[in-house]
């Protein structure tokens, strides 16, 4: 498989990467046989870029991942986790609903401190069973997760405190790159106007349905080197499923305005025979400031359908017909829009 640098960084990852947030349970159980039968489906098929965070389960998921890439030569995977939440320990059956089903019973409290990232590096290393991250972000910060009040805090001690673990990290060559974690653009820029980061996993705003990311972010990355990995092209969904009842996009039941567009969306890939997936999943590649597209899934069998789905490659005629159906986030608000 095809590789793209990360950012200035000499790190190449896959032009197909592997999202582990299934892995951990999310929405429905995901028993580790499964698990590991499905991340030996992504490297079958040649996907060499592994993303985990503690958040997934709980910390479930990077258990998932650390026991099935120790049986992997070192040299041939680059893998991420995430900063930002602190995991500890609850009583059995206390776990809140996070949307996991059968996480391990730990909470998480945020910390975008100095101290807690440096701490959440060492519990990832212990939870992965590895002694080694290529890449860390910076989790869900932002208003989207934390609202205005609250994030300019978090915001403040991260900027103030936080960046200078990750700085330190690099430096000292015990990761090889870093950026943010995030479903939002505006605290993208606002880091990025105030630091040097090399990448950002964005879900669900650089994809062919939702263009958020084209007018700012965009500019920006291409401008001071910074990567995108991107996450979320299917916009929680519809864009595989098309608009059928009970389709979501961006975490919530689809309005008739967002049916309306993938409608029309879905009648053009068909005009082209291929189904809507094939377009979402390749169009973030044609940016040449998108190091990978990440997939994530819980079955081996939807990760060869996915894949079957990047070849053969559509022409670049097709990608403009769906332009003027496009859409941008609206504005955030003040208040959280995930909790």
């Amino acid at each position: 498989m095809k590789t793209r640098k990360i950012g200035k960084t000499e790190l190449k990852v896959t032009e197909i990467s592997f999202g582990a947030a299934a892995l951990g349970g999310l929405y429905r159980a995901c028993p580790r046989e499964q698990a590991m039968e499905t991340l030996e489906a992504a490297w079958a098929s040649g996907i060499r870029y592994f993303d985990v965070a503690p958040w997934y389960g709980l910390g479930l998921a990077e258990r998932h991942v650390g026991d099935f890439l120790r049986a992997k030569p070192e040299s041939e995977y680059v893998l991420s986790t995430k900063v930002g939440r602190l995991l500890r320990p609850v009583p059995t059956g206390t776990v809140p609903d996070y949307s996991y089903v059968d996480p391990l019973s730990f909470d998480a409290d945020y910390d975008y401190s100095y101290d807690g990232i440096m701490r959440s590096v060492d519990f990832s290393y212990a939870r992965l069973g590895l002694n080694r991250v290529d890449i860390l972000y910076v989790h869900d910060i932002g208003t989207y997760t934390h609202g205005a009040e609250k994030n300019a805090v978090h915001l403040k001690k991260f900027l103030n405190s936080g960046i200078k673990a990750l700085e330190e990290l690099k430096s000292s060559g015990a990761i090889k790159a870093f950026g943010l974690g995030v479903n939002e653009v505006p605290v993208c820029l606002d880091v990025m106007r105030n630091a040097d980061i090399d990448a950002i996993l964005m879900a669900g705003r650089y994809t062919l349905l939702d263009r958020s990311a084209v007018a700012e972010l965009l500019p920006l990355c291409r401008k001071k080197g910074t990567s995108l990995v991107v996450g979320g092209v299917f916009n929680s969904g519809i864009l595989a499923t098309g608009p059928v009842p009970g389709s979501h996009f961006d975490y919530m039941p689809a309005t008739p305005h967002v049916l309306a567009k993938v409608g029309a969306m879905e009648d053009i890939a068909k005009r082209h025979g291929v189904v809507l997936a094939a377009p979402a999943l390749q169009f973030p590649l044609r940016e040449p400031a998108v190091s990978s597209v990440l997939i994530g899934t819980a079955k081996a069998s939807s990760l060869k359908r996915n894949m079957e789905l990047f070849e053969p490659a559509l022409p670049d005629t097709i990608f403009p017909e769906f332009d003027h159906l496009t859409l941008v986030a609206p504005p955030l608000g003040e208040h959280a829009v995930r909790v």
